[in-house]
């Protein structure tokens, strides 16, 4: 029985080309560095001294960049090639980590934040596009998946070693640790992967799922876009409000807060690929399944209501994990499959950039709740978050609806 549970799971990563493969394993490295964001928040607040709204108004530049980067990188990907795009991005962002430790002023960060994050974004929406070339149609949400397995891995032994890192060495070490592994990648990516110009796979007999000609008139995928937003900012919680609600309120150590992300990481790695297995083996939906995911979303950040007992933190995570397994493997497929031949980098740097604009609104709502409401502001920002998930996940019903009522007229 086991072994054919284990035969089971090994089946699901076959069929991948070598460039994927190489593609993951780049990935897996990029995200194991990064281990500034799980502690930026920390890092502002109780090292730098900054208030929470400061600690809201650079997270904001923060996110800004990251959506400008993601709009430059799906645009630049289009008309250069994903190729270029991805190494400027990984290259040049690896060496301006190597100079942000140094900046502590509230103006430095700010500007340096949004000049960062521009660069280090130009590399998602481009890697999105590498996988429509380098994988076959059949295998792109697997190929999604395997690539975001490698994502979560990385943030499993990211934030654990990066706790490790900042009680040994302190933060300036996870500058230094994020600046090497960005270039380590990128130059393992060069050496190893020939440019592509065009997808062997989009002949004739895979045209791909040619929905609409204009992104702006494609109502349900802004619709589903605001499905997305709203399951990024409860995601971003995760590095944003809840790292210093672990510290405030049952004094966790930044470990014990690494321990609780790498055991997201540890699950996501383990159950993801099956899930998603089931669902293309079952034909199931993927925008009801995006749906399902973010009302997890919100049990979880209800869950946080319960604020007496350590072990709730655990169980919140769990709920969140699963979410994160059932909103965004999917949420990236159905993103792509709706993009026209040759619009591929335009769909996914919006569908990127929906990702930065949940970023900048997770960490400024959350703080200002926290700070308007005083003594009350982390119960506040919990119900609020969870509020708002449940409307997200009404926004994903609708939007399968839509698409059912467009297959109907097709």
């Amino acid at each position: 029985m086991l072994k054919t549970a284990f035969q089971r799971y090994i089946d699901n990563f076959k069929g991948f080309s070598r460039e994927i493969w190489i593609l993951t394993i780049i990935t897996f490295i990029n995200r194991a560095g990064t281990m500034v964001l799980p502690f930026l928040s920390k890092y502002l607040k109780e090292d730098l001294g900054f208030s929470y709204s400061q600690v809201g108004w650079i997270m904001v530049c923060f996110g800004v960049g990251s959506m400008l980067g993601s709009w430059l990188g799906g645009k630049l990907s289009d008309k250069i090639g994903f190729y270029k795009i991805m190494i400027f991005s990984l290259l040049t962002s690896g060496l301006m980590f190597f100079v942000i430790q140094y900046i502590t002023s509230f103006i430095g960060l700010c500007i340096s934040m949004f000049a960062i994050m521009t660069v280090a974004d130009m590399y998602r929406p481009a890697m999105f596009v590498s996988i429509g070339a380098y994988a076959k149609p059949e295998n792109r949400t697997r190929a999604l998946t395997l690539v975001r397995l490698a994502i979560n891995l990385g943030f499993a032994a990211g934030p654990a070693l990066g706790g490790l890192i900042i009680m040994n060495i302190g933060y300036n070490g996870l500058f230094w640790a994020d600046g090497i592994t960005c270039i380590v990648a990128i130059l393992i990516f060069w050496i190893k992967v020939k440019e592509k110009k065009k997808s062997a796979f989009t002949d004739k007999e895979h045209p791909g799922e040619i929905l609409t000609h204009s992104v702006f008139k494609d109502k349900p995928f802004w619709l589903f876009l605001f499905t997305c937003l709203i399951s990024g900012i409860l995601f971003f919680q995760m590095f944003t409000t809840i790292p210093l609600y672990h510290k405030e309120q049952f004094n966790l150590t930044e470990f014990q807060t690494g321990l609780l992300l790498t055991m997201n990481g540890i699950l996501v790695f383990f159950c993801e690929m099956p899930i998603v297995s089931y669902v293309e083996r079952k034909k199931i939906n993927k925008v009801k399944v995006v749906a399902f995911g973010c009302v997890l979303m919100a049990v979880s950040m209800f869950l946080l209501l319960i604020n007496t007992w350590v072990g709730i933190l655990t169980i919140m995570m769990l709920f969140m994990t699963f979410a994160e397994m059932f909103a965004f493997p999917f949420s990236n497929s159905v993103a792509l499959s709706r993009a026209p031949k040759g619009h591929e980098g335009r769909y996914m740097a919006i569908y990127t950039m929906s990702f930065s604009l949940a970023h900048i609104l997770s960490a400024k709502v959350g703080m200002e709740i926290i700070e308007y409401f005083k003594k009350d502001g982390y119960q506040m920002n919990w119900f609020f978050m969870g509020s708002i998930g449940l409307v997200g996940s009404l926004c994903g019903y609708w939007v399968y609806k839509l698409i059912q009522k467009e297959h109907k007229l097709q």
